[in-house]
């Protein structure tokens, strides 16, 4: 388990650069994006400018070049950036305790590997999650400090368990 975390953490520094990366690769090459958008011609926004059509969500690039979503955990919307390179989902404490986690100092067992270094943290699961209507049950996370996590990263644990997700022209698009 701890070889998979600190792969896990490893996989979110490599996986920002690499969508990054992807993206740059596919805008030159992929016109699906187009083709999707304009079958969402009844697509609602949310405040991001996140579009929501049927069981499919578009979410665009934020001004820092990172894809931004929230999600729906215990009634509870948090702010999430996408990380493919994240094995699973990651929480800072304070966003754990808005539904109803409090890892006690006994339950970080886990070392994770960060961008500041190496950090403890709480294994968890979460009920569901739901973006924009894609819900997935019984998703492992994991509870880091506030000072090792300034925001959620929302990783595989949520994306694999989609129908698919896919980066095309700047938009990830997820289903």
């Amino acid at each position: 388990m701890r070889h998979i975390l600190i792969f896990a953490a490893i996989m979110i520094v490599a996986g920002t650069y690499m969508a990054q990366q992807a993206d740059r690769m596919t805008t030159a090459q992929a016109k699906p994006a187009q083709a999707l958008a304009a079958a969402q011609l009844s697509a609602q926004a949310d405040g991001r400018g996140v579009s929501v059509s049927n069981r499919t969500v578009v979410i665009p690039r934020d001004g820092r070049g990172h894809f931004q979503a929230d999600a729906r955990i215990e009634g509870q919307r948090l702010s999430f950036m996408i990380d493919t390179g994240a094995s699973v989902i990651a929480l800072n404490e304070s966003a754990a305790a808005r539904i109803g986690l409090y890892p006690r100092p006994g339950d970080y067992q886990a070392t994770v590997s960060t961008a500041n270094g190496k950090v403890r943290a709480a294994p968890v699961r979460l009920a569901s999650v739901d973006v924009g209507g894609l819900v997935v049950h019984d998703v492992a996370a994991m509870v880091l400090p506030d000072e090792a996590l300034s925001e959620n990263l929302l990783g595989m644990s949520y994306l694999s368990r989609l129908k698919r997700f896919e980066l095309a022209n700047g938009e990830m698009v997820l289903q």
